[in-house]
């Protein structure tokens, strides 16, 4: 059993920055590929970013792309979103996914075995 716990959301101007954790206990290390959804008000859970199990791989979705940096440290334990030029549409509750299988398989949405129960990012115009 893997828990998941984010952290470092909130409240940030546009065009700052932001960093959010996802730390994971149990059974944890290189075991799982990580990354981040994202969810806005009346819209559906999206894609932002992944990284394979010993991180030597990242992918991002378009809307993110050169403004956001996914990580993870060298236990693998804890996996980092650094966020950066921030704007409204990037509001949305952040939520941490693992999965065994890869960080493409954790990009479609399936297979993904262990959610967070997220934490809220809020870009201010």
């Amino acid at each position: 059993q893997v828990q998941l716990v984010e952290s470092g959301g909130g409240l940030v101007q546009a065009g700052g920055s932001l960093r959010v954790s996802c730390a994971a206990s149990g059974r944890t290390g290189s075991t799982y590929a990580m990354g981040w959804f994202r969810q806005a008000p009346g819209k559906e859970r999206e894609f932002v970013a992944s990284i394979s199990k010993r991180a030597g791989s990242t992918l991002y979705a378009d809307s993110v792309k050169g403004r956001f940096t996914i990580s993870r440290d060298n236990a693998g334990n804890t996996v980092y979103l650094q966020m950066n030029r921030l704007n409204p549409e990037d509001t949305a509750v952040y939520y941490c996914a693992a999965t065994a299988a890869t960080a493409g398989m954790l990009k479609s949405g399936y297979g993904i075995d262990y959610w967070g129960k997220g934490t809220l990012v809020t870009v201010s115009s």
